[in-house]
C-alpha cells in the first residue's frame, strides 16, 4: 500500500490520531474554502480496526462533520506512526499569497475566492502598492515575516536606499518593531523622504508624539553602544586572560605541578583558551 492510493471514507468511520491546536480563524477559514470550493487537500489516513485514523487533516476533518458531509477523500498513509502532518504544513508568505490569488482569479470567481479564504473581500489581499513601494531587500524581509505588514507601511514613507538604511539598522539592532521603524523615519532627512501627497505621515504628527519617537530611537542608540562596548571589553578580558592561561600551562615544571595537585583548573585553563581561539 503506498501513500498515493486514493480512497473515499465515509466520515464516521474516521477519527483523529492526534489534536493539532488552530485559532478559531484558521479553523474559519477552513470551513469556509470547504463550503465554498470543497475539500482540496484530501486527509491522509491509515486502517485501524475497521476504521481509519487521521494522520493529516483533524482540523479538515472537524469542518466536514460541521458542515454534514458525509464522504471525505483521503489519501492512504504508509505507517500510522511515521508520519508527521505538522511538518507538511507550508505557512504561505504575504508574496506567495498575492500571486497565488492573482493566478486563481483567472479559473475562479473572486467572490469564491474570497469565500474560501474566509473574507469578505479581496480588495486588502490584492493591492500591489504596498510591494512595489519597498526596496526589494525590505520586501524580502516582508515576505519572510520579519517584519510586518505594519512595519512594511512605515518603509513607505522614505525612498528606497534609505528603506535599505532602515532595513540595516534594524538588523543591527535586532529590532523588528513598528515603532522602532517609525522612529527612524521620523528620523529622516527631507531629501530623502518620499513625497505621495499623502495627508498623513510622519511629519505632520505633534510635536510631543516626535519627541517619544526620537527618545525611543535615542535610547534604543545608547543600549546597542552600551552592549557593544561591554562585548568589546568583554573579547578583551578574555584575550588578556587566555595568554596568561597559556603562560602558565606552557611552563613544564608548574604544568606538572597542576595536572598532579589541581587538575580542574588546567581544564577550565584549557577551555579559556579554547574560547578565546574560537
Amino acid at each position: 500500500m503506498t501513500e498515493s492510493t486514493a480512497i473515499d471514507v465515509p466520515v464516521i468511520q474516521l477519527r483523529p490520531l492526534r489534536e493539532r491546536k488552530v485559532t478559531k480563524r484558521e479553523y474559519d477559514r477552513i470551513v469556509a474554502s470547504i463550503k465554498a470550493v470543497g475539500l482540496i487537500e484530501p486527509l491522509v489516513v491509515f486502517p485501524e480496526n475497521g476504521d481509519y485514523v487521521i494522520l493529516d487533516g483533524v482540523q479538515r476533518y472537524r469542518a466536514l462533520v460541521e458542515l454534514g458531509v458525509a464522504i471525505a477523500p483521503c489519501i492512504m498513509g504508509r505507517e500510522r506512526e511515521a508520519f508527521t502532518g505538522n511538518r507538511m504544513v507550508n505557512r504561505v508568505s504575504p508574496v506567495q499569497e498575492h500571486r497565488m490569488i492573482e493566478k486563481a482569479m483567472d479559473e475562479v470567481d473572486e467572490g469564491v475566492i474570497a469565500a474560501a479564504l474566509g473574507i469578505a473581500t479581496l480588495n486588502h489581499r490584492l493591492k500591489k502598492s504596498l510591494l512595489k513601494q519597498l526596496h526589494s531587500d525590505v520586501a524580502t524581509a516582508y515576505d519572510a515575516g520579519k517584519i510586518t505588514r505594519a512595519c512594511a507601511r512605515e518603509f513607505t514613507h522614505v525612498k528606497p536606499h534609505r528603506q535599505k538604511e532602515i532595513l540595516r539598522a534594524m538588523e543591527g539592532y535586532k529590532d523588528y518593531s513598528t515603532a522602532f521603524a517609525r522612529s527612524l523615519v521620523v528620523k529622516t532627512a527631507a531629501n530623502q523622504r518620499e513625497n505621495r501627497g499623502r495627508k498623513h505621515n510622519p511629519w505632520n504628527k505633534t510635536a510631543q508624539r516626535k519627541n517619544d519617537l526620537l527618545k525611543k530611537l535615542s535610547d534604543a542608540e545608547q543600549k546597542h553602544d552600551f552592549y557593544s562596548q561591554l562585548y568589546k571589553q568583554y573579547t578583551v578580558d578574555l584575550l588578556r586572560l587566555a595568554i596568561f592561561a597559556r603562560s602558565l600551562l606552557t611552563n613544564a615544571r608548574l604544568r606538572e605541578y597542576l595536572n598532579k595537585h589541581h587538575s580542574d583548573i588546567v581544564s577550565r585553563f584549557e577551555t579559556i583558551i579554547a574560547d578565546a581561539r574560537g
